[in-house]
């Protein structure tokens, strides 16, 4: 996890979310910030007292390398279960910015399903929730969870549903993620 003490001179003018509130922002060249989290590639940083999340293709912004584009093919195509094993791998890498642990651990993910399409591909059906459900980061990481299957080879379509029923407590959390945050 790549965090500073120090602060870091924003590049250029960059659009940020307000974390939690998920309101979007521009937050200024020159303005002095401090990441505070770079997990799954997106940054959360500390401006002004304030926490924004900032997607990794603004990394520069940092001063920090953009990640290359996913990777949308491979050599051979992927069997169902090589897929379902990259959707996950996926999640995992999906982060909510106030917490270093990645939602499949935090139990976020409810359910995860591929169904075939009559051309070819699969659509993906996730059923997800928040920590909290005033978070106003939840269309963040609905996006988020999105935009990194859609990225996938043979995911065509991604539907991404926030659901609060059984509400999030933490007994829903795996426990190497209770242990990483300290709630044993």
């Amino acid at each position: 996890m790549d965090t500073t003490n120090e602060p870091i001179e924003l590049r250029r003018d960059v659009e940020a979310s307000i974390v939690p509130s998920g309101m979007k922002v521009t937050l200024r060249r020159g303005e002095s910030a401090q990441i505070t989290q770079s997990l799954g590639g997106t940054y959360t940083v500390l401006v002004n007292g304030n926490l924004f999340r900032i997607d990794g293709q603004d990394a520069d912004a940092l001063g920090r390398e953009v990640a290359g584009p996913a990777e949308t093919a491979s050599a051979a195509p992927l069997s169902r279960e090589q897929l379902e094993a990259r959707v996950w791998q996926e999640l995992r890498n999906c982060y909510d910015p106030e917490i270093p642990v990645n939602i499949v651990d935090l139990g976020l993910i409810y359910d995860c399903q591929l169904h075939p399409l009559a051309a070819d591909g699969y659509r993906a059906e996730v059923k997800m929730t928040l920590t909290a459900p005033g978070c106003g980061m939840g269309p963040v990481l609905q996006q988020d969870v999105s935009n990194r299957l859609l990225a996938l080879p043979d995911i065509r379509e991604a539907n991404v549903e926030l659901v609060w029923d059984p509400p999030w407590n933490q007994a829903m959390m795996s426990e190497p993620a209770r242990l990483q945050l300290g709630l044993y």
